[in-house]
């Protein structure tokens, strides 16, 4: 097996890394089309068509919420919008996680003949992830007009003296735009960085599926952080503190939280903007230094 010729020292630089992700942003037409072709053949003579994704999440979330209000009591009026939205949430960045560590590989044919920059194969599978993302939001939307009487008053998620009481909904809710747009921002490096890795680590997409399971788990979804603190309230052990500090060094959970909050009328922290921020500037780094270093070899890679 003959290896990949040598790759010219000058293509490392930042200035060619950043002009390959300047022209993936501008062939937008491009991955667009490609990533809403996507969903089309996956759908491709179904009688509802990509509604499927709509009415998956549904079910999922109805689902979820009414078993975990009758085991935990908590009322499926705050609960289900909750699990909805954090749901909606877990389903694109997990599809940014695991579809994009194989972004490259799954375009191989595309890469070896279309001469595209190598952001376009990621910004496709960000912008499919994000239309997924825009069909579960409808979920949301209906989930909302049930219970909007009951979000739009203080309300405590937990029915126990002491419990954090959430301002319900109000003008808060215009954060959730941001905050979103950064989400969207942090999936585009997570697919690079990732995609690019798992090119040329082909170990790396399974150990990534092994993992994402227990990622959920730990990430509040199906539960809370009220719950948790309640549950280990008055513990003589310091074990509710002890589990709260080790919960919230998962970074997926400020991303959920940064977002879900101000849609269900949450008391939100800006220790969540804060996390967020540095993860954003840390992955941005990796991601374009790996662009930098390794763009040229990912089509010898696949």
């Amino acid at each position: 097996m003959t290896a990949p010729p040598a790759i010219d020292a000058a293509s490392k630089s930042w200035r060619r890394a950043l002009a390959d992700l300047q022209a993936g942003l501008r062939a937008r037409e491009l991955w667009a089309l490609l990533a809403w072709q996507d969903i089309k053949q996956r759908y491709r003579r179904s009688s509802l068509g990509p509604l499927w994704i709509t009415v998956g999440m549904a079910v999922t979330a109805l689902a979820l919420g009414v078993v975990n209000s009758a085991l935990f009591g908590t009322s499926i009026s705050t609960l289900l919008p909750s699990i909805t939205t954090g749901l909606i949430l877990w389903n694109f960045m997990n599809g940014c996680i695991v579809e994009g560590s194989e972004t490259f590989i799954a375009n191989e044919g595309m890469i070896k003949q279309l001469p595209a920059p190598v952001s376009v194969y990621a910004l496709r599978t960000v912008w499919r992830q994000a239309l997924y993302l825009a069909h579960n939001l409808v979920v949301y939307v209906a989930v909302l007009a049930i219970f909007f009487g009951k979000l739009s008053q203080p309300y405590r998620l937990v029915d126990k003296a002491g419990a954090l009481l959430h301002p319900g909904l109000g003008w808060g809710m215009l954060l959730a735009v941001p905050a979103l747009m950064l989400v969207l921002l942090n999936g585009a490096w997570v697919v690079l960085l990732f995609g690019v890795v798992s090119t040329r680590f082909r170990d790396i997409p399974p150990v990534i599926q092994s993992f994402i399971t227990m990622l959920f788990y730990a990430t509040p979804i199906m539960w809370s952080m009220d719950q948790v603190r309640a549950m280990n309230q008055g513990s003589h052990e310091g074990f509710g503190s002890v589990a709260v500090n080790l919960l919230q060094l998962n970074p997926v959970y400020h991303f959920v939280e940064l977002v879900r909050a101000p849609l269900v009328g949450q008391q939100q922290s800006w220790t969540h903007w804060l996390v967020a921020g540095v993860v954003t500037v840390v992955g941005w780094s990796l991601a374009l230094l790996v662009l930098r270093n390794y763009r040229a070899r990912v089509a010898y890679w696949v």
